[in-house]
């Protein structure tokens, strides 16, 4: 058994809701095809074989559009409405799963096992940003403060909340300020 600090694979709400952002990059930057959403699902634990086909990509598309508008929020209470109003369009009554003994039993709250890929990213993404939201009463994620990129990402940490994806969107943003200032 995974000590307390160490939750099980996939899922925690900490990896749903990165695997949230991830997915929503891949779907949102460039040109997404069938083997880069699938590339990202089996690196955050999705199992083959995925049934993933060309014509899931629009659905997902707009899904992603949709949990979008939750990493976009600046504050609690935007993040909430927008979480409560995906919730309410797209959600089913909770329930508990294991995929027939594939995984531990986690929640799920999508209209069954083989809901379509739009939907379970949809309602598994807000369950999981809703939880991180409740749990530290802040927004769940953001959108990077770089205008070079602007990709999702997960608010996973203490302290003051990120503005920058990664550290070397960061470092860009620090770098060009100085060179404007000069």
């Amino acid at each position: 058994m995974p000590a307390r600090d160490e939750p099980l694979p996939g899922v925690s709400a900490r990896a749903a809701a990165t695997r949230a952002a991830d997915v929503i990059n891949v779907l949102l930057t460039g040109n997404p095809t069938v083997d880069t959403v699938r590339e990202v699902l089996v690196a955050h634990g999705e199992r083959e074989p995925l049934n993933l086909t060309a014509g899931d990509l629009p659905r997902l598309w707009e899904a992603a559009q949709q949990l979008r508008t939750v990493f976009a929020a600046t504050t609690a209470g935007d993040a909430a409405n927008r979480l409560n109003d995906l919730l309410a369009r797209h959600a089913r009554p909770p329930r508990l799963t294991t995929h027939e003994g594939a995984h531990p039993w986690h929640l799920h709250v999508d209209s069954h096992d083989d809901a379509p890929w739009d939907e379970w990213l949809v309602t598994s993404s807000c369950l999981a940003l809703a939880t991180l939201l409740a749990d530290r009463q802040r927004p769940p994620g953001g959108l990077c403060a770089s205008t070079a990129c602007g990709r999702a990402f997960a608010e996973l940490g203490g302290g003051s909340p990120r503005r920058y994806c990664s550290a070397r969107c960061a470092t860009r943003a620090r770098v060009a300020a100085h060179r404007r200032r000069d």
